[in-house]
């Protein structure tokens, strides 16, 4: 263990492993689309990027909870020393991981329930259910999955998480693209959802060993949830309504696009640029959770200088990835576009130049969400989430509304103005942060 002590300690290599494991991700989401739009008719993949939206908000409908968990258990970490497995400090009890494992088992049923009614009345349309269905459960797991990484890095076991996540993106990967040699598509999935039950039970089992919990942490959901509604209810409540407003905000184009129009362009381009905008988001996180353990050790021990240092190169890096990404948009972005959607439709110099624009803004708003979510500052960013809820939910009816025959153009204008706006209100949060400032 003091080998793994040591990687576990090093931001760098810890850096590294983490930009791996998002190259995976990555490479794991566009080989969806890759695969899919081949294997299903240009009708079933417009309902499966439907599935693809409501699997994001089941995901992120988690609220925010995962997030406080590590903020607390990350407090009582650092402040328990040796004594962390049997110890209360920070009003932390271990009962609450049992309660929060119950809710988002709870969450999977539930919006596979939701699944399940629509499919049987129609509201999405596919001669293929059960690989519907399969797949939905599969993007679910990544509910425990975020339980297990949160719960892992809060106790020092950042690069344990990365090396077993960089396993299973590799196995499902594979299992994904052997769907093209024939296999299958729902015996992949299938496969798929067993690597992932594996690798998550093995890590959420490191969590148990190291937090010295009992069967009956997990089990004592009536004590855990007392705890909760007795103490961080006000917490829960801020983080819920944030994250609903990002699960809107991100994802709310989806809905409303396909409410406009039946053309396939304006959906396929959204879905192109939240592909871009989720690759550089995953890419900011990495390099912000590489951060977190001495972000979060300055900031609870009141070290400021550190703490703006900290920041400061996180902004940095972070808008390196977003230029970096930016000029390679428009050098390969409309060969990546036709490719990716097999030529289906096509993407103009103008379109792309709002990516950019979009992606400029969407790393401060990253390094932003990211820095103060470990902080626990709920409340403070639901109020600076609102503006850009706002603009995503008027950006389709305003441009239909002005520009029927380009509304996709005018959309891609105004959600980009949104995001910059966004940008500069995160901004100025971080500002008062690093001053002191609520």
């Amino acid at each position: 263990m003091n080998g793994l002590a040591r990687l576990e300690s090093s931001a760098r290599i810890l850096a590294l492993i983490k930009l791996a494991n998002v190259g995976l991700t990555l490479i794991w989401g566009f080989a969806v689309t890759y695969v899919f739009v081949r294997a299903l008719p240009l009708r079933e993949f417009q309902s499966f990027l439907l599935l693809v939206a409501f699997g994001n908000f089941t995901i992120s409908a988690e609220f925010g909870l995962t997030s406080i968990i590590y903020a607390r258990l990350r407090r009582f970490w650092l402040g328990a020393g040796p004594e962390v497995g049997t110890a209360d400090k920070g009003n932390f009890r271990l009962e609450e991981m049992g309660i929060l494992f119950l809710f988002l088992g709870l969450l999977i049923v539930g919006g596979f329930a939701i699944l399940c009614i629509a499919l049987a009345v129609g509201g999405v349309h596919t001669g293929m259910p059960l690989l519907f269905l399969l797949f939905f459960l599969s993007a679910c797991l990544n509910l425990p999955a975020l339980l297990a990484k949160r719960a892992l890095a809060a106790v020092d076991g950042n690069f344990l998480w990365e090396a077993l996540d960089c396993l299973r993106r590799v196995m499902t990967i594979a299992l994904l693209l052997s769907i093209l040699q024939g296999l299958d598509p729902r015996l992949s999935v299938a496969m798929q959802i067993g690597v992932s039950v594996a690798v998550i039970g093995f890590a959420i089992l490191q969590v148990h060993r190291r937090l010295g919990m009992s069967l009956h942490h997990w089990l004592a959901f009536r004590t855990g949830g007392g705890h909760v509604r007795a103490h961080y209810l006000r917490d829960i409540g801020a983080s819920a309504a944030f994250t609903l407003s990002e699960i809107l905000a991100y994802n709310a184009p989806y809905f409303t696009i396909a409410a406009a129009t039946h053309d396939a362009r304006p959906m396929l381009i959204f879905d192109f640029f939240f592909k871009m905008s989720r690759s550089l988001s995953m890419l900011v996180r990495a390099m912000v959770e590489a951060a977190l353990p001495r972000i979060t050790r300055a900031f609870h021990a009141g070290d400021g200088a550190r703490l703006r240092q900290l920041i400061g190169r996180a902004l940095a890096v972070a808008l390196v990835f977003a230029l970096c990404a930016s000029g390679a948009l428009l050098v390969l972005g409309e060969w990546l576009f036709t490719k990716l959607f097999d030529g289906r439709a096509a993407i103009d110099r103008v379109d792309l130049l709002l990516i950019d624009g979009a992606l400029l803004a969407l790393a401060m708003i990253c390094v932003s969400v990211y820095v103060q979510a470990a902080l626990g500052r709920f409340t403070h960013l639901l109020g600076r989430s609102l503006p850009f809820l706002a603009g995503s939910l008027l950006s389709v009816p305003l441009a239909k509304a002005f520009a029927p025959d380009r509304f996709d153009l005018l959309f891609l204008i105004l959600y980009t103005v949104t995001l910059l706006i966004a940008a500069g209100i995160h901004g100025l949060s971080i500002r008062n942060l690093l001053r002191g400032r609520a």
